[in-house]
């Protein structure tokens, strides 16, 4: 059964290799079908229809770099790189715009709204501190003053179901953090730290907050998460003692749900014992990907 990831499957085909070629670039940029991504302080301006919406570029005044994030339908595609933006503000509005965006549009979208925040946050060089330049339309950033060359980069983070027995006994452990919403419970997660492996990751981040060994952890699916630039890799875990010491620091909660219990959240029934997390978060899609593989 596929269940595809929130924020995956653009239809973006991201020419990369005219990424080097200034002269193509600039032909694309005056191309009259070139088009131009349609934000409001990164917020997306759709269409009613689940698209986002796009201007001809040949028709907007721009004020600011432009990147070129790639063609659909071999149509050029822009984004402005607006200066002082955060990508870490999220509102209310913005997932409300985010969950009426088809999947494939809102995949372009966490590209674009990522590579915004990447430059307004990497104006200096790490290296000299001197202020850097755009090149490679927009995906990447030259220091003038010491040469060095700086492009986007991804966090990885893991985010992880343990599994505790198996068939019509198994339970899966989620947790709840202050700030979700009353009721809501997810799946645990941690950002990898340096020298370490996906496996390691999600051993030691569900050792720390909830005191759980696990073994044998199986990669499930991976999605992009542009608050800022963060890929999720979605992980099962087993453990055979479901003991939990939760660390107060990192969660609220966290408690074991069998999989009836799990199939009435999915199923947004009254009585279920949690608020699942929305589809578009993976943790939503390894929710559903437990209940179809378990």
């Amino acid at each position: 059964m596929t269940i595809l990831p929130g924020f995956t499957g653009s239809l973006l085909d991201r020419v990369d290799m005219a990424r080097h070629d200034e002269a193509l670039v600039a032909a694309m940029r005056a191309d009259p079908q070139a088009l131009l991504l349609l934000l409001e302080d990164l917020h997306p301006l759709g269409a009613e229809d689940g698209s986002l919406g796009w201007a001809p570029l040949a028709e907007m005044r721009i004020e600011v770099e432009l990147a070129l994030l790639g063609r659909i339908g071999g149509r050029p595609r822009f984004v402005a790189l607006t200066p002082g933006v955060s990508a870490l503000r999220r509102s209310p509005e913005l997932f409300a715009a985010i969950t009426a965006l088809r999947p494939g549009e809102a995949g372009t979208y966490a590209a674009a709204r990522s590579l915004i925040d990447w430059h307004a946050r990497h104006g200096f060089c790490p290296n000299c501190g001197h202020r850097t330049e755009a090149f490679r339309a927009g995906w990447g950033r030259r220091c003038p003053n010491c040469g060095a060359e700086h492009f986007p980069r991804v966090d990885p983070v893991v985010i992880m179901l343990a599994q505790h027995g198996t068939g019509d006994a198994a339970r899966i452990l989620v947790g709840r953090q202050p700030a979700f919403p009353p009721g809501r419970y997810s799946a645990l997660a941690g950002f990898l730290e340096p020298g370490e492996s996906v496996e390691e990751a999600v051993t030691r981040e569900l050792a720390e907050e909830a005191g759980v060994a696990v073994h044998s952890v199986r990669y499930i699916a991976s999605q992009p998460w542009p608050f800022p630039s963060q890929l999720m890799i979605a992980c099962v875990a087993m453990t055979d003692d479901d003991t939990l010491r939760i660390d107060e620091t990192e969660l609220e909660n966290a408690r074991w749900i069998d999989r009836a219990g799990v199939v009435a959240a999915m199923n947004g029934e009254a009585h279920a014992p949690f608020l699942p997390p929305p589809p578009y978060a993976i943790a939503h899609t390894l929710f559903r990907r437990w209940l179809a593989e378990s």
